[in-house]
C-alpha cells in the first residue's frame, strides 16, 4: 500500500504543483499546498476507492487545501517582506507581450472559467476528469472551457484593436 502511494507521489507531484501554482502563481506557496496535498492524500489513502482518478482526486485535495489557506490570516514576518523580491525581471523581458497580455487576461476570467482553462490547458486534465474534480459532468466541463476559451479570445481581439 506504501509503495502504492509512493508511485501516485512520484507520478503526480509536478502535475499538482503546476495546477496550485496556476491558481496563486507563487512559488513558495505553491510547494506549500503541494506538500500539505500530499499529506492529506497519504493519510486519506486508504479510503481512495478509486471513483475518480488519482489525479482528479489529488487536484480536488489541492484546490480544498489552497481554498482553506486562502481564508486563513497569514501574518508576513518583518524579514519576509524585507527580502521579498518583487517580479524577476529577465523572466519579463523572456515573455513576449503577447504572452503576458494572455495570462493577464486569463487572470481577469472569472471562476469556474479560469479554473477550467487552466486545469485543461496547463495540467492537462481531461473534460471527464474536470467535471469528476467540480462534482459536475464530462458535458459540462467541455461546454464551460469552450466559453473560456470564447472570453479569452474575444479578450485578445479587444486587446488588439486597442
Amino acid at each position: 500500500m506504501a509503495k502504492e502511494f509512493d508511485a501516485i507521489c512520484q507520478d503526480y507531484r509536478a502535475m499538482v504543483y503546476r495546477y496550485v501554482y496556476r491558481l496563486c502563481r507563487n512559488e513558495s506557496l505553491a510547494d506549500e499546498v503541494t506538500q500539505e496535498t500530499f499529506y492529506r492524500a497519504m493519510s486519506a489513502w486508504p479510503k481512495f476507492r478509486g471513483d475518480s482518478s488519482p489525479a482528479t482526486w489529488l487536484c480536488s485535495i489541492a484546490r480544498k487545501v489552497y481554498c482553506s489557506m486562502l481564508r486563513r490570516p497569514q501574518p508576513l514576518p518583518l524579514e519576509a517582506a524585507e527580502n521579498a523580491r518583487g517580479p524577476d525581471i529577465a523572466e519579463a523581458l523572456v515573455e513576449s507581450d503577447r504572452q503576458m497580455a494572455a495570462q493577464r487576461l486569463l487572470h481577469r476570467l472569472p471562476e469556474p472559467y479560469r479554473e477550467v482553462f487552466t486545469l485543461r490547458t496547463f495540467c492537462d486534465l481531461s473534460h471527464r476528469q474536470i467535471g469528476e474534480l467540480f462534482e459536475k459532468s464530462e458535458t459540462w466541463a467541455r461546454v464551460t472551457y469552450f466559453r473560456a476559451r470564447q472570453m479569452l479570445q474575444e479578450a485578445m481581439k479587444e486587446a488588439d484593436e486597442e
